[in-house]
Formats: C-alpha cells, sequence, structure tokens
C-alpha cells in the first residue's frame, strides 16, 4: 500500500509531459494558422512565376 502512495506522488515525469503536451499545442497551432493562407501563397507564387516570364522577354 505505500509504494503506491509512493508512486502517486512522484512528480519526476511532470516535466516530460508538459513539454509533450506543450509541443503538440504548438504544432496544432501551426497546422491550423497554416491551412487558410496556403491558397494565396500558391495564388501569389503563380503571379510572380507569370511576371518573371513575361519579363524574361525582353531579355532575348
Amino acid at each position: 500500500m505505500c509504494l503506491s502512495k509512493q508512486f502517486l506522488q512522484d512528480e519526476s515525469g511532470a516535466v516530460t509531459v508538459d513539454w509533450v503536451v506543450l509541443t503538440s499545442g504548438v504544432v496544432i497551432l501551426a497546422v491550423l494558422a497554416v491551412s487558410p493562407i496556403v491558397g494565396p501563397i500558391s495564388d501569389l507564387a503563380a503571379f510572380i512565376r507569370d511576371s518573371i516570364n513575361s519579363a524574361s522577354a525582353f531579355l532575348d
């Protein structure tokens, strides 16, 4: 009985659990933040590609 009480009061792994929860929260927030801007970034990249292609005609 004394062993289980000591086990329940032991907090040596609490820091690891905190870091795992914090890291997973950061990853989830990053995924949620990136998903709405993927479309506009692709559109901007296509615009830049087209602008470079049209400007390269003047270099020939």
